[in-house]
């Protein structure tokens, strides 16, 4: 009976000490949260003068007027938005062509093109700034957002076609072939068998082609120079950067609305991506 009101005891107290080590890691994780969402929501133009104590200051959407008042903002938010959108339809649309190719299909220098798609993933993207700044001069894509959509889309194919590559290895031949005994050709088996059947790969590849470029900050700080065509990492940081400290509860105001597209496009591909990441995909 003692042994068991020990072994009791040291469960309890173990059990405390996880609680109290998981409250305090959901702190830190929730309080820049919540001192953001707080800050945004203050009537001060100084972060100073903001209280340590989220949402202990008066409720005003003060700032989030100043910052499409003041600010191109708006015009920032749709530029990242048609680069980000662009690159995700772009990068689904070849990479799911590429990697069923690869996956299906036997032709000269398979295997040299996808080993040399593997090299190129080895090298940093650095390396090949200054070159890619170079051709985008050449081909009067400087400051443009299809310049960086075109750089953001064939920067992705090679890891993105292996990774379509490795997802349809999984899926049967057999339903397939069953659609070519009904007639359908190989583009229309693709489309209207395969591509369903790996829906949850293809919505992760959404996802991640859509995130990607959305807070991407050095080649749009590189390439795009007028305000009109800055992104929204581009343009929260110069907002801040180099000027007074009455535009930082501002800046909490434009980052928190930067969540709302990854917040509705998580909500609504959780399942698919959840059924991608536990690899529910069929094998042979």
């Amino acid at each position: 009976m003692k042994e068991k009101m020990e072994r009791t005891n040291k469960i309890s107290v173990s059990v405390v000490l996880l609680t109290i080590i998981l409250v305090i890691q959901v702190l830190l994780v929730l309080y820049p949260l919540a001192f953001t969402i707080s800050a945004s929501f203050s009537d001060s133009n100084s972060l100073a003068s903001t209280s340590i104590v989220p949402f202990k200051h008066k409720f005003s959407i003060y700032q989030y007027q100043r910052l499409f008042k003041e600010s191109n903002y708006f015009h920032w938010y749709l530029n990242t938005l048609i680069i980000a959108t662009s690159n995700m339809f772009i990068t689904v649309f070849v990479c799911s062509l590429c990697g069923y190719i690869f996956s299906r299909f036997t032709f000269p220098f398979r295997k040299p093109i996808m080993a040399s798609m593997i090299i190129l993933q080895m090298f940093p993207s650095f390396i090949g700034m200054i070159a890619t700044y170079v051709i985008l001069w050449k081909l009067n894509a400087l400051n443009t957002l299809w310049g960086l959509v075109l750089v953001y889309s064939t920067g992705s194919i090679p890891f993105n076609s292996w990774l379509m590559k490795g997802y349809f290895d999984t899926i049967p031949h057999d339903i397939a072939e069953a659609a070519y005994i009904d007639g359908a050709t190989p583009l229309g088996a693709f489309i209207k068998v395969v591509v369903p059947a790996a829906k949850p790969q293809i919505i992760f590849l959404a996802l991640t082609s859509f995130t990607g470029p959305w807070m991407d900050f050095i080649f749009p700080r590189l390439v795009l120079r007028t305000d009109s065509k800055k992104t929204l990492a581009v343009g929260l940081y110069e907002m801040i950067n180099g000027r007074a400290a009455d535009h930082f509860t501002m800046f909490a105001a434009g980052a928190l609305l930067v969540a709302i597209p990854f917040t509705f496009l998580f909500v609504l591909g959780q399942k698919s991506l959840l059924q991608s990441l536990a690899s529910t995909g069929g094998k042979e």
